[in-house]
């Protein structure tokens, strides 16, 4: 074998596993995954659909498309395709409370708007075909997705998840070989996002999740009309495995054992409606007020103990800027505080007018956060939460793996409490017999005719239409 040729196995394998898997060739856990995945999507983006920044990117697409045949999620428009993931993509982030991969992807709030606009453009899709996209863009996602120190502060769902949504729309689409290559190597050049996003609390935050959903299905629909990548975007000299990955990992290791080993099974589902970073201390604050009467009266200052990747995301002084949630969602002073003074950690918790809720600020200056660099080998999610009561008691918890992550994974009711909290929480929710289909039609996805049949469910009917 040439070196040529040898170049270009690791593109050509992804490529037929895209084009040619079946979801009845996959292990139930990993069809759980996506199952739980899709869940908790679309209840994300029921409550998310009136939060800040959602309207603003619908009235963008509203006057930027002219064309319609794809529907978005609570409102109802027909807009492009694309424009339709662009916006959901947007509902389902707006709250990030979505599922989540270590060290900071997410994949089903841009896979399944991706999905579902490229099945409406498909003029339908069984829920069998459905399932296996969805595996399939979840599965290219995961293993596109690289270390903490690869990424290097980029952001992991800009960068590995646009894979994962133009492999899945491909997929749908029936793009054939050539095609399907292509739309990747097209997604390879709009790989990008930052995480100063995150620290800065903008809303650029949910807003890369759109692009991410609008961005698989443009590639795909590009590839499909004759645009042409770099055919070596995962082994070529500047190709993802040298331009991402810092030449640390071969292009073949992404494809390793594919169909076979699912590296999806170490997708994260929220217990919280914060930072997959502040799970743990979140966890701990809890325990330490349920279980030992810690609370605002009885404690003096409180240390939170973090590895540094985690402490650089969510270790900073809380201060509220421009969009107090994100803010919120990535402090881990105000989730030990919010759970300390409340007691719980819910998506009401971290609306503008609880999060400046007096005490709850006045708490947060007694939680100190540190970097601790001997933590780094116990896990990316280890916290010590060492609290110093006003009696002169001590008192260290501590967490290996927080709650919902590989290792730790929550139960399945746990999944329906996040989806029932979601429907509480909406602005405009959808009706207790929608969504208690929007359930059935989750658990018995591979058996339903035609996938559409969820965007029925997802459409909130106003007075007066």
């Amino acid at each position: 074998m040439n070196a040529s040729t040898d170049l270009m196995q690791a593109e050509r394998r992804l490529t037929d596993f895209v084009r040619g898997f079946d979801a009845s060739y996959a292990p139930e856990e990993a069809l759980a995954v996506v199952r739980n995945m899709l869940l908790t999507t679309l209840g994300t983006a029921i409550a998310g659909a009136s939060e800040d920044g959602c309207a603003a990117v619908l009235d963008f697409v509203r006057e930027r498309d002219r064309s319609g045949g794809a529907t978005v999620f609570i409102y109802g428009d027909s807009v492009s395709a694309s424009g339709a993931a662009l916006v959901n993509g947007v509902m389902c982030r707006a709250l990030d409370f979505c599922d989540a991969m270590a060290p900071g992807l997410h994949i089903g709030s841009s896979l399944i708007p991706a999905t579902l606009a490229a099945a409406e453009l498909a003029g339908g899709c069984s829920g069998r075909d459905f399932l296996s996209a969805l595996l399939i863009g979840a599965e290219v996602a995961s293993r596109m997705n690289l270390a903490e120190a690869d990424y290097d502060g980029a952001d992991p769902t800009g960068v590995a998840g646009v894979f994962g949504a133009t492999a899945a729309v491909a997929r749908i689409l029936g793009l054939d070989r050539q095609q399907t290559l292509h739309s990747l190597a097209l997604a390879f050049n709009r790989a990008a996002g930052s995480f100063q996003s995150n620290i800065d609390g903008s809303l650029t935050v949910r807003l890369i999740q759109g692009w991410v959903a609008e961005t698989g299905v443009m590639c795909a629909q590009l590839a499909q009309r004759g645009i042409t990548g770099p055919g070596r975007f995962l082994s070529g000299v500047y190709g993802y495995a040298q331009q991402f990955a810092r030449g640390l990992r071969r292009a073949g290791e992404f494809v390793d054992g594919l169909g076979e080993q699912w590296k999806v099974l170490g997708t994260v589902f929220k217990k919280y409606p914060s930072c997959g970073l502040t799970q743990g201390v979140t966890e701990l604050a809890l325990r330490a007020r349920k279980e030992l009467d810690i609370g605002p009266d009885n404690v003096g200052r409180i240390e939170v103990r973090l590895p540094p990747y985690a402490f650089r995301l969510v270790g900073h002084d809380f201060l509220i800027g421009e969009n107090a949630r994100v803010n919120a969602q990535f402090s881990a002073k105000y989730c030990v505080a919010n759970a300390l003074v409340r007691g719980a950690s819910r998506l009401e918790h971290f609306v503008e007018s609880s999060i400046r809720d007096p005490e709850v600020l006045a708490f947060t200056d007694r939680v100190d956060v540190i970097s601790d660099e001997t933590m780094q080998a116990l896990h990316h999610t280890a916290v010590e939460l060492h609290v110093d009561a006003l009696g002169g008691e001590k008192i260290k918890l501590a967490l290996d793996i927080a709650p919902g992550f590989p290792g730790n994974a929550l139960p399945d009711q746990a999944h329906l409490m996040r989806f029932t909290d979601c429907l509480q929480y909406a602005a405009e929710p959808v009706s207790r017999q929608q969504a208690d289909q929007l359930v059935q039609i989750v658990n018995t996805i591979r058996d339903q005719d035609d996938a559409r049949v969820i965007l029925s469910h997802m459409k909130v009917k106003r007075a007066g239409a």
